[in-house]
């Protein structure tokens, strides 16, 4: 599915522009001219990342960000504030408001698609559609498929996601709250065992190569996914 992205910019022809470069780089475009518009658009599905216009009909960019930041739902949706004020000072609002970066006017279509792709890699790095190679096991989230050393591995569609996220977040260590909402996601009601049932589950299909080492359980905390299998003794 392509990623979700808001422009909110009062701009015609600006907001025009940015939404022809994004739909030819294989991203959907949601437009908004004000604080307003801007505001009812974003709700489920929330947009996968905001790029945000500093002086908006309705108030600023900044403060759109600083209340975006505030809110349980909305906090982990990344900003790029788009605005010809390029002063120090006017940088340090926009990161203290919480923005993920900040592009300056005039800029490249190339440089917002580089910047765009940053910052998503950095914060949701399961967003991208990048094949990952892990000690043998390959995973191509495009074609929903996984190998082990060439071996097509079938997996349900909750195991596919919990080693997708795995894979891109390895050797850290994450109970079983974080597991669910990252891989079930914040508004989907199930209880934490859920995650143990689907871990068990990913271990057995990742067993018969000996991969399921690489699934550690952590007394106490949770589980890490790590390349570095324990040695008893």
């Amino acid at each position: 599915m392509n990623r979700q992205i808001l422009v909110v910019e009062d701009e015609t022809a600006i907001r025009e522009m940015i939404t022809f470069v994004l739909e030819q780089n294989g991203f959907n475009a949601i437009e908004a001219e004000t604080i307003e518009q801007a505001q009812a658009k974003i709700k489920e599905p929330y947009p996968d990342l905001i790029l945000l216009d500093w002086m908006l009909p309705g108030g600023t960019g900044v403060k759109l960000a600083k209340s975006l930041k505030q809110n349980e739902y909305t906090r982990s949706i990344p900003i790029i504030m788009l605005t010809a004020r390029a002063d120090e000072d006017d940088k340090v609002k926009g990161f203290d408001a919480g923005i993920d970066d900040y592009v300056t006017k005039p800029f490249s279509p190339k440089e917002l698609i580089a910047r765009i792709k940053a910052v998503i890699r950095r914060v949701a790095p399961t967003a991208l559609e990048e094949s990952i190679d892990f000690h043998g096991i390959t995973l191509d989230p495009v074609a929903h498929r996984v190998t082990i050393n060439d071996k097509a591995l079938e997996l349900g569609p909750t195991e596919f996601r919990l080693l997708h996220f795995f894979l891109t977040h390895t050797e850290r260590v994450y109970s079983r709250e974080q597991l669910l909402d990252n891989v079930w996601g914040t508004n989907v009601y199930v209880e934490d065992r859920t995650v143990d049932v689907h871990i068990r589950r990913l271990r057995k299909a990742i067993s018969g190569e000996g991969h399921e080492e690489f699934i550690q359980t952590v007394r106490g905390s949770g589980y890490r996914f790590s390349g570095k299998i324990k040695t008893s003794g």
